[in-house]
């Protein structure tokens, strides 16, 4: 079986990024990240990359003029990678319906609530706001709006009543780190199809 070519867009820390280069080492995942691309000169998910010998490109967004500029050079750059999947690790940016049209359901991003509850940014935040009992994590291929697309793969994490934005995020961070990996996985190994809001295993 061939390995797909994979690029990690990241902002931050990076640690879902680096979860999913170990499974692929591993070779639980086959694939290869052919690209680390952040928008954020100072992320330690860039440098983590960078000391693991992996390709890297750092595109700063804010000495562009439009998302549209931005956006031509992070395609520009995947393209030149030969990529095949995109993976967003923690990408503060919302993508444009024509950037998303490049690498139709071929990207994806985990996302630290079960979607469609609480979308966007403190997810966690969200969560213990409106008094849930269980929140989590979700897997989903990426389309135009902000946490939206088909749902790949759910992992449900309970809500302690002492918890707070910190202790939820770092237990919901432990099944991000397994089902990330896990959904990838089974995206380029398994045979699947978009059934209205959800990604179906055959």
């Amino acid at each position: 079986m061939s390995q797909a070519r994979v690029a990690i867009l990241l902002s931050g820390r990076g640690s879902n990024f680096l979860e999913l280069h170990g499974a692929m080492v591993r070779k639980e995942v086959p694939a290869e990240i052919a690209l680390v691309v952040s928008n954020v000169a100072e992320a330690p998910g860039l440098e983590k990359a960078r000391s693991l010998r992996l390709p890297t490109v750092c595109l700063p967004h804010r000495h562009e003029a439009t998302r549209e500029a931005h956006e031509a050079k992070v395609l520009a750059a995947l393209g030149r990678a030969e990529v095949d999947w995109v993976c967003l690790a923690g990408y503060m940016r919302l993508l444009s319906a024509s950037f998303v049209a490049e690498y139709p359901e071929r990207i994806l991003n985990i996302h630290p609530s079960l979607l469609p509850a609480f979308p966007g940014r403190n997810a966690q935040e969200q969560a213990l706001e409106w008094g849930v009992r269980v929140s989590g994590c979700t897997v989903h291929l990426v389309d135009e709006e902000l946490d939206h697309g088909p749902i790949v793969m759910q992992r449900v994490v309970p809500v302690h009543d002492d918890d707070n934005p910190i202790s939820l995020s770092a237990r919901i961070l432990v099944e991000e780190h397994r089902i990330y990996p896990e959904a990838l996985g089974r995206l380029l190994t398994e045979r699947w199809r978009i059934s209205g809001r959800r990604v179906i295993f055959s």
